[in-house]
């Protein structure tokens, strides 16, 4: 007990141990002790001494340690002991201070913090490193960790998750190949985001920092363990841009998954999380109160939003992107803070350059931004604003910068919007009570600020680029330099500043003025021969480009040189020989003479070597460190990098040369125009195939209708057929019944004598209209006995056809017998041979002649056998001939009765026509004769009823009969 007084700082009597000394003895005791209790003070005390006996504790200490979190698990307490010893051997006081009190906002002010000795921080770095190497020198260590986080302890897990983080931070690389290969090792670390003790949850958001950097493997695990989820959620509870430090390290996690993983961003836009951070940017009308946190977490905000449209990304997923931004609203609310009052210049910055890329390459996104109007009075739109800010000297540099990048963004595969821009310059729409943005622009090409030269002069070269029509149109474009002067062109103008002029040249001495009006000249005349022509017209330009190349000047007028040797080579290439004595090949004479193709070359070459031309090349926003070495535009890089070696071939080539190249372009043009004609007309000619093949199936499908209409048809007709039948049994029927009725109507008299001869005279009229009517029966019954023989004809040809595959089937059964046969044929054969063959031997060999008489008897039998087989082919042969023709006469008869059988079809089409109309008025007749019948009846009953004698038709009939008996018998008499 004395000596754990001393170590804890009791007093105690003799000489006191020293540091390694009471180290090595604290070890033993770890090591040898069997109680829990004494175990615990031992690494209790460790920890007290290893920030001032770092080196000690952890040479031998370390070892017994990561056995405390081996054997001793089931204590908490001593485990949080040795893991907080481990964290001080790890990590460094003075970088832990360090980072609690740099957690400051990106744009706000660090705090001052006394710099340690250089030497002592560079000692406890290595010792910490060197601690690092020993702790994971075994992964199964760092495995051991990680179970260590599933205990829900605090003073297990949080010291875990420290040490975890100090091991990270010293050995990233190494820490993260362990963890990645460790089952389960990525989600234990995630369920730290769902600890409800903040002070874990937080360090574990640190952690997940450290674990992310720069490792894609271990970026898509988290994404896919549900982090996007969890983040936002923090970040709605932590009060979005309003929150504090938790917020900036949520928002940094984000930043580490999503920058440069393409996967990790396809994932983050499926799950609709671009719609969850429209409310992050909703910013209030009162934007005085700024804080600092706030600066930060807004800041790292808009960062996040142009990680997920980034022009480095590809374009498919930058513009699905872009497409939801617009769709969900985030871009109006971009737009909001962009012309809002009160924000801050660098949060306004970031909003720049943030909507630029939301913007960039999106032609709805385009059209949005360019009807936004800034809340003024009278309402101006926020392109105009914006360049008003960009051609002003006295805004920020980097703001101006913002600008250009939002403009060049706006005109970005925008010819509309590029069509726009050069209309307010041109003189038509010229509007002298409004500002516009061509007014803006020239006001800045001609300014006294080098910066906004080169600003305007680029930001007019992104209106022309890759389109032609505008090219031509700002040719027009007329500027009136003083009073009493006629007005010049504006390429003249730009030409003049470069040239001449006492003051304009002053202007034009400046290096950055000067490169921009070039790089103007350069973007506006490449491939449009009309305004190289227009260039050329002014006599004192090719003079000027000569010997500006020709000189020898400094350092800082190569670039200069450069261009003018690009722009006089852009008039070669682009010539069109319009102007005598300009043509190319003049040109290149006067190349020749005055600088020298090699010289002229070697000029053109300072473009591309130039230390600032690779860092403009590089990213499409202009950021530099200072407006001095604001030179090149990215876009105008990729120019140069296109035209410089087709420059130098045109400059070296031979005008037989031109001429060849000229004859190949023609042939080649040529051969282009065949090709597009064949293409169209092998386009038309697919066209009218599916067009047929669409008519073949509807003609299949109206074809295949009619067969079953006519199925229905013949169907139909016969139920008329039976239904006649059927009407015609009815009625004999009851005449037969009405004749067996005749003789009751005797007894009935009384009525006057006219009504009978009336009734009479109805009857005989009743019954000439039912005579007319049997012999109209009569005709349909013949029409119809006509259409029932009409199958009978059809069938003759289905009647050839079954004949005619009776035989085949015949001729079939014929071969194959005569096949038969012919193999038993053979096998005679063979027979006789070997017959042959033994008898041969026996005459040789003297048998009896018994033997040789009953071979040469079974010899006969098998050649009678053998002849009578071959007659019997020869005989199945002739008539398989014989049958062969017939065949052939029946595949003709066949084809003749295939003909009739088609007449037939189209003739019985036309009678069934007839036979409908047969049909309709038969149905006619029917009802004429039933009614007919009807009133025969009831006037035959009315005259029964009055006592006369009715005959029925069967005794008129039989009446008629015996008279014309009678009258033959006295003819013969």
């Amino acid at each position: 007990m004395n000596f754990f007084r001393g170590v804890m700082g009791g007093q105690a009597a003799g000489p006191q141990p020293s540091g390694a000394e009471t180290i090595q003895k604290l070890c033993d005791r770890v090591a040898s002790s069997t109680l829990l209790e004494d175990r615990r003070d031992a690494v209790r005390a460790l920890k007290s001494l290893s920030k001032k006996y770092r080196m000690e504790v952890g040479t031998q200490a370390m070892d017994h340690l990561i056995n405390i979190l081996q054997t001793d698990r089931s204590d908490s307490e001593i485990l949080g002991y040795a893991l907080d010893t481990l964290y001080n051997l790890i990590c460094n006081d003075e970088e832990e201070e360090q980072d609690a009190v740099t957690h400051i906002p990106v744009s706000g002010k660090r705090k001052n913090v006394s710099a340690p000795d250089e030497t002592a921080q560079k000692q406890a770095d290595d010792l910490g490193a060197q601690f690092t190497e020993m702790f994971i020198q075994d992964p199964e260590h760092v495995t051991l960790l990680l179970t260590l986080l599933e205990d829900f302890d605090f003073h297990v897990r949080w010291p875990g998750v420290k040490l975890l983080t100090a091991l990270l931070k010293n050995q990233g690389v190494q820490l993260q190949g362990i963890i990645l290969v460790s089952p389960m090792g990525v989600s234990r670390l995630m369920d730290l985001l769902a600890d409800s003790r903040e002070v874990i949850r937080n360090d574990g958001l640190l952690l997940l920092q450290q674990l992310t950097k720069s490792n894609a493997a271990i970026q898509k695990i988290v994404a896919f363990e549900n982090a996007f989820e969890r983040l936002l959620d923090i970040i709605t509870e932590e009060g979005s841009s309003d929150g504090g430090i938790v917020v900036e390290d949520c928002l940094l996690l984000l930043l580490n998954l999503l920058k440069n993983n393409s996967s990790n961003q396809n994932f983050f836009k499926e799950g609709s999380y671009i719609q969850r951070m429209k409310p992050w940017f909703e910013v209030g009308d009162d934007n005085s109160g700024w804080s600092a946190q706030k600066v930060t977490n807004l800041h790292l905000m808009l960062q996040l939003v142009r990680v997920m449209v980034s022009p480095v990304n590809s374009p498919g997923a930058t513009a699905s992107c872009q497409r939801s931004m617009y769709q969900c609203g985030l871009l109006q609310q971009l737009c909001t803070i962009l012309m809002a009052t009160g924000v801050p210049a660098d949060i306004l910055t970031e909003t720049i350059n943030t909507v630029s890329e939301v913007i960039r390459g999106s032609q709805i996104n385009q059209d949005y931004f360019a009807s936004v109007n800034a809340p003024s009075n009278p309402p101006r739109p926020a392109i105009v604003v914006l360049l008003m800010s960009m051609v002003n000297e006295r805004q920020p540099f980097v703001l101006r910068c913002a600008v250009l990048y939002c403009f060049q963004c706006f005109l970005y595969k925008n010819q509309k919007g590029q069509g726009e821009i050069v209309a307010t310059l041109l003189p038509s729409t010229i509007d002298a009570n409004s500002i516009s943005a061509g007014q803006l622009l020239c006001g800045g090409l001609f300014s006294a600020d080098s910066l906004s030269n080169w600003c305007a002069a680029v930001a007019l070269a992104h209106a022309l680029q890759d389109n032609l029509t505008q090219k031509e149109q700002l040719l027009r474009v007329q500027l009136a330099t003083s009073l009493g002067k006629p007005p010049v062109s504006l390429l003249q103008q730009c030409t003049n500043i470069l040239s001449q002029g006492d003051k304009i040249a002053r202007r034009g001495s400046k290096v950055q003025t000067r490169v921009g009006l070039l790089m103007l000249l350069c973007t506006w005349i490449n491939n449009c021969p009309i305004a190289v022509t227009h260039f050329l017209h002014n006599q004192e330009n090719v003079p000027f480009l000569t010997a500006q190349i020709s000189e020898n000047l400094g350092e800082d007028e190569r670039l200069v040189q450069g261009l003018c040797a690009l722009l006089l080579g852009i008039c070669i290439y682009y010539n069109d020989n319009s102007l005598e004595n300009y043509t190319k090949e003049k040109l290149k004479q006067l190349i020749e003479k005055r600088i020298g193709k090699e010289n002229f070359v070697e000029k053109l070459g300072f473009i591309t070597k130039h230390e600032l031309y690779s860092r403009a090349a590089q990213k499409p926003q202009p950021v530099f460190p200072s407006p001095e070495q604001m030179l090149f535009d990215h876009e105008f890089t990729k120019l140069v990098k296109e035209l410089e070696g087709v420059i130098t071939k045109a400059v070296h080539k031979s005008s037989e040369e031109e001429k060849k190249e000229e004859e190949v372009k023609k042939t080649l043009e040529q051969h282009d125009n065949i090709v597009t004609q064949y293409k169209e007309l092998i386009r038309e000619q697919d066209a009218q195939i599916q067009e047929l093949k669409e008519q073949v199936s509807t003609m299949s499908a109206q074809n295949e209708q009619m067969q079953t209409s006519l199925t229905q048809q013949l169907s139909q007709i016969q139920q008329h057929k039976d239904q006649y039948n059927i009407l015609k049994l009815k009625l004999g029927k009851d005449n037969h019944s009405q004749s067996n009725s005749q003789g009751d109507g005797s007894q009935m008299n009384g009525l006057q004598m006219e009504e009978v001869t009336q009734l009479r005279a109805e009857l005989e009229e009743l019954r000439m209209q039912h005579t007319l009517l049997q012999t109209q029966l009569g005709d349909k019954d013949t029409l119809i006995n006509s259409l029932r023989s009409e199958p009978s004809k059809t069938a003759e040809g289905s009647a050839a056809e079954s004949d005619n595959s009776e035989l085949l089937k015949e001729l079939e059964a014929l071969r194959s017998q005569v096949q038969s046969q012919s193999a038993e044929i053979n096998q005679m054969r063979t027979e006789r041979e070997e017959l042959l063959r033994r008898a041969e031997a026996a005459s040789s060999e003297a048998a009896p002649c018994s033997d040789s008489s009953l071979d040469a008897q079974k010899m006969a039998e098998l050649e009678s056998r053998l002849a009578a087989q071959t007659n019997e082919t020869e005989r199945l042969k002739a008539e398989a001939k014989s049958l062969s023709q017939s065949r052939l006469e029946l595949e003709q008869q066949l084809a003749s009765a295939t003909s009739t059988v088609a007449i037939l079809q189209t003739e019985k089409a036309k009678l069934q026509t007839e036979v409908q109309e047969s049909k309709k008025e038969q149905d006619d007749l029917l009802m004429l004769l039933a009614d007919q019948d009807q009133k025969i009846h009831s006037l035959k009953q009315k005259l029964k009823d009055l006592g006369e004698t009715v005959d029925d038709e069967d005794d008129l009939d039989t009446r008629d009969q015996t008279d014309d008996d009678y009258e033959e018998d006295e003819d013969e008499d």
